[in-house]
C-alpha cells in the first residue's frame, strides 16, 4: 500500500517511499486495498478492514506512524472481529468502534459491533440494546462525543444474506456508545437526502456533513452536500459555492481546521454508466472552506472573472498557480464498492 503526503498549504502531494529494510513477506506493511477504515490517535493513523480481489479481506490492525513514516503492525488480542469491508470504524478516546460491512469469510452483512482498545490493544464484542441499524456495507459513521451516528449504506431485503436485491436507506441511527444503546432519530426537516452508499460524512461546528455516493437502484451519483443537526434532529442541503466536484462516490474527506480536503472518487464517464466498466477513477483534490479568508476570497475572484495577473505580487501568483496547476498523484485500481 503506497502512502501520498498532502501539503495542505502548498497543496502538493508527494510520494513516500516504502524503507527498503521493510520486508512486505512480513505483512508489516499492507497490501493494497478498498473497503478499509482508518482512524487517527495522537501521531499515529490505525488502518483497520478491507479487500483486493486478489488478496481477500483482512482483519489485521496496522498503524502509520505520522512522525517516523513507519508501518507497524500491533499485536492485538481478544474477540478479534471477522475480516470484512465496507465497515465503518469512529475513534472516542482511546477506543476505535467499528460497525458493519460485509464478513468475507461467512459470506454475509453485518450489523454487529465491536470495540478495540487502544491502552490494551484489546478487542470485545459490544452487547448493544435497542434496535440495531439494519445489515449494511459501505454506510458511513461519524463519532460526536459518546453517540456514533450511522447513514445510508448498501443493506439487502434478504437482512444479512446477500441476495442481490438491494434497500438504500435515508434513516439516521445513533449508537451511544456510553451505554451501547441503539436508537433512530426521529427527523424533524421535511427536507432529507437520498439513500446512498460510498459517501462521504464529516463533523464540524456541531453538525454532521455529508456528500456524494451512489444509489444503486436508480443508478444515480451525487455532489449534493447535507448537514444534520443532532440537536435539532433536522437535514437541510447546504448549497456551495466555487467550482464543485462532479457526482462521484468513494472520495475521502478529511477536515482539518476550517477545511474540508476531498480527494478521489470514482464517477461514471456518462450519466448514467452502462456498466463497471464506464467507470473512471478520479485523483483530483478539492477544498471546501467553511471560513474563508479576505485573501481567498479575493483568489477565487481573480479566477472566477479570469483577471489578469501580472500586476500581482509574485506571492499571490504562486497561491493562484497551487489552486490551479493539475495535481494528479494515481491511477485506476478497481470498481467495487
Amino acid at each position: 500500500m503506497d502512502v501520498h503526503i498532502l501539503d495542505t498549504l502548498s497543496l502538493r502531494w508527494r510520494l513516500l517511499p516504502a524503507p527498503d529494510s521493510y520486508d512486505k513477506k512480513n505483512g508489516d506493511i499492507p497490501y493494497q486495498r478498498y473497503g478499509h477504515t482508518a482512524v487517527s490517535l495522537d501521531d499515529c493513523a490505525y488502518i483497520w478492514g478491507g479487500r483486493n480481489d486478489k488478496d481477500g479481506a483482512c482483519n489485521i490492525l496496522y498503524c502509520f506512524n505520522g512522525v517516523l513514516l513507519e508501518w507497524s503492525k500491533p499485536e492485538v488480542h481478544g474477540c478479534i472481529p471477522g475480516a470484512r469491508d465496507g465497515h465503518s470504524a469512529c475513534r472516542n478516546e482511546n477506543k476505535m468502534f467499528i460497525f458493519g460491512g460485509f464478513e468475507e469469510e461467512i459470506d454475509r452483512f453485518s450489523n454487529e459491533v465491536y470495540v478495540l482498545d487502544f491502552n490494551t490493544m484489546t478487542w470485545s464484542y459490544v452487547k448493544t440494546y435497542g434496535t440495531p441499524a439494519r445489515w449494511r456495507d459501505f454506510h458511513t459513521a461519524v463519532n460526536v462525543g459518546c453517540k456514533m451516528y450511522i447513514f445510508g449504506g448498501r443493506s439487502d431485503e434478504g437482512g444479512d444474506i446477500f441476495t442481490n436485491h438491494e434497500i438504500y436507506s435515508n434513516k439516521v441511527h445513533m449508537l451511544d456508545t456510553s451505554t451501547s444503546t441503539w436508537s433512530e432519530l426521529s427527523i424533524t426537516s421535511s427536507i432529507v437526502p437520498s439513500g446512498r452508499r460510498s459517501h462521504s460524512a464529516f463533523y464540524y461546528d456541531g453538525l454532521m456533513y455529508i456528500f456524494g455516493g451512489y444509489n444503486g437502484i436508480y443508478d444515480q451519483h451525487y455532489n449534493d452536500v447535507f448537514a444534520l443537526d443532532p440537536v435539532r434532529m433536522a437535514w437541510r442541503e447546504v448549497k456551495i459555492k466555487g467550482n464543485q466536484p462532479c457526482p462521484r462516490r468513494r472520495q475521502c474527506c478529511c477536515v482539518i481546521g476550517s477545511c474540508v480536503f476531498l480527494f478521489g472518487g470514482t464517477s461514471p464517464k456518462d450519466q448514467p454508466a452502462r456498466n463497471e466498466t464506464d467507470l473512471i477513477d478520479h485523483s483530483d483534490l478539492y477544498v471546501l472552506d467553511f471560513s474563508p479568508s479576505l485573501k481567498t476570497l479575493c483568489n477565487l475572484a481573480v479566477l472566477e472573472y479570469k483577471l489578469d495577473t501580472k500586476c500581482l505580487p509574485m506571492s499571490l501568483r504562486w497561491d493562484l498557480s497551487a489552486m490551479t496547476t493539475n495535481n494528479t498523484i494515481s491511477r485506476s485500481c478497481n470498481t467495487n464498492g
